[in-house]
Order: C-alpha cells, then sequence, then structure tokens
C-alpha cells in the first residue's frame, strides 16, 4: 500500500545563517535526512513538508534544500502572506519552483476574520490560476473557510489538522470534537478537502487510539475518503506520542477497510496534490 504522509516538518538547529524566528515544538533538530530515516523506519513511501512557519515565516529555503535531497521523498509547501503587496510574484515564483505542490494560508492572530476579505480571496484565486491547492490553517475559524470555498470554487482547499485545536502536550482537551460539526458543514463544498493530521494527538488513551475512532468515522461519512488525507504533523506531535504509533494506529484499525486505509493513507494525496513518490 502506497503510504504518503500529508503533513510534516523539517528544520535545522537555529544558527546564524537561518535563524529561527519562533519555535516548533520537537527536538533541536529534525533534518530532512532525519525524516526520510523514521519514514524508512515505518515504510512511509513520501510526505508533504510542510516549512515549519513558527520557526521561518514565509521562508521556505530549507524545505527547498530538504526537496534538492530528496526529491523523491518529498513535496512542497510554502506559506503565503496574503497582506504581502508582492504576493502574485511570489505565489507565481513558488508555482514555478520545483517539488511545489500547494501553499498555506494562515486564518489566525491578525489575519483577517472576513469571509470576503479581499486579500485572502486573491490568494485564493491566484492559487486556482496556478493549479494550486491552498492549505488553510482555520482552528476556530471554520465558518469563516466556508465561506471562503463559495467564494473560490475552483480552488482546491485543505483544511489542517481538522480545522481542531490540538495539544503540544498531554493531556488531550477533554471535549477535543466540540468543533466537529462546524467541520463536517464544510462537506458540502466539492472543492474542500481535509487533512486528518495530527489525530492521535487529540486521543485521551494509549495506543491505538479508539476512543477517535466514532469522530473521525463521521468525517469519512461527510467528506467521504476521496477528500481526506491522512498526516501525523510530525514533529508538533512529538510530546504526545512516536511517529511510528501516528502511522500505525491507522494501519491496525479495524474500523477501515484495505480500500479506505489505501484512499485515505496516500491515494487521495496523489489526487488531491498531483505526486506520487517513487518507490523503491
Amino acid at each position: 500500500m502506497l503510504t504518503i504522509d500529508a503533513q510534516v516538518h523539517a528544520y535545522e538547529r537555529n544558527h546564524s545563517g537561518r535563524p529561527w524566528v519562533g519555535t516548533l515544538t520537537g527536538p533541536a533538530e529534525v533534518t530532512g535526512d532525519q525524516m526520510v530515516a523514521a519514514m524508512e523506519a515505518v515504510g512511509v513511501d513520501g510526505a508533504i513538508l510542510v516549512s515549519p512557519f513558527s520557526m521561518y515565516r514565509y521562508d521556505a529555503s530549507y524545505a527547498k534544500d530538504v526537496y534538492s535531497a530528496h526529491p523523491d521523498r518529498f513535496r512542497l509547501v510554502k506559506p503565503i502572506d496574503p497582506t504581502d503587496p508582492s504576493v502574485a510574484e511570489t505565489i507565481t515564483d513558488w508555482a514555478g519552483t520545483a517539488g511545489t505542490v500547494g501553499i498555506r494560508v494562515f486564518l489566525r492572530d491578525n489575519a483577517s476574520t472576513d469571509p470576503a476579505d479581499p486579500a485572502i480571496n486573491r490568494v485564493l484565486a491566484l492559487a486556482a490560476k496556478h493549479s494550486l491547492p491552498v492549505n488553510l490553517a482555520c482552528t476556530e475559524r471554520l465558518d469563516q473557510a466556508g465561506g471562503l470555498a463559495a467564494r473560490n470554487p475552483n480552488t482546491q482547499l485543505v483544511i489542517d489538522h481538522l480545522g481542531l485545536p490540538q495539544p503540544q502536550l498531554p493531556p488531550a482537551p477533554a471535549e477535543p470534537f466540540v468543533a466537529l460539526p462546524q467541520l463536517l458543514a464544510l462537506a458540502v463544498h466539492e472543492n474542500v478537502a481535509v487533512k486528518v493530521s495530527g489525530a492521535c494527538t487529540l486521543s485521551r488513551e494509549a495506543f491505538p487510539y479508539r476512543d477517535i475512532g466514532d469522530p473521525l468515522g463521521r468525517v469519512f461519512d461527510a467528506f467521504g475518503f476521496n477528500r481526506c488525507m491522512w498526516g501525523t504533523d510530525w514533529t508538533r506531535a512529538v510530546n504526545l506520542l512516536t511517529y511510528e504509533q501516528g502511522v500505525e494506529a491507522f494501519r491496525v484499525t479495524e474500523r477501515l477497510s484495505d480500500s479506505e486505509r489505501a484512499a485515505l493513507m496516500g491515494e487521495t494525496l496523489t489526487k488531491i496534490y498531483n505526486w506520487s513518490p517513487a518507490r523503491a
């Protein structure tokens, strides 16, 4: 079975040549080589490498370096600033960058909460022009994501991490799926897909995290497996589970048929991001 992780992060140690702006939960470094080793150890064929905003903001240079070293293992997603006056040129340049499969927009902090915001909608329209899926980090803003989806039906949107708050440290929230109805409401928009990434961090049980089965089942029922993609969100999840556990939880569950598992853990991603990694 082809297995592709929908979201991982790689980064080098903080240094003056490429200083961190902030921090990301995880070890002092998780280089591209280390990420590949972790994937190989558990039979993950490839991954979408999302440049870590917490550390590098809009600079995706390290992700590009990792791709150059491992072009058969990774494809790239770069955070984009909708308020940047040069955003059109940035997206055009990124679309022509080797390894690119998407961009990421954050609906948080000072980002406009208006679904009709011209800057955000311009980015979504530009992404469609370049056939780039837009990954939306929209925790606590799922209603806004729905408004954007309705205004941009030709843009493929991907909801990061189920659109739900996910912890950096244990324990999981007392009611981790309280906002699930807002996510399910987005299923009416055919251009919306969901990253089922970091889901194991929402469990209040030990591996294999059976308590998340029912809520995830509602996501699969609403969107269908042709719009759901599994991912670990490594390394944000490092304090809650191992990489192997994040992979194996979806391999061992009896809730998925073989065909559903294959779609969730790889096949759907190949269609949405138009990429399939080479296999040894």
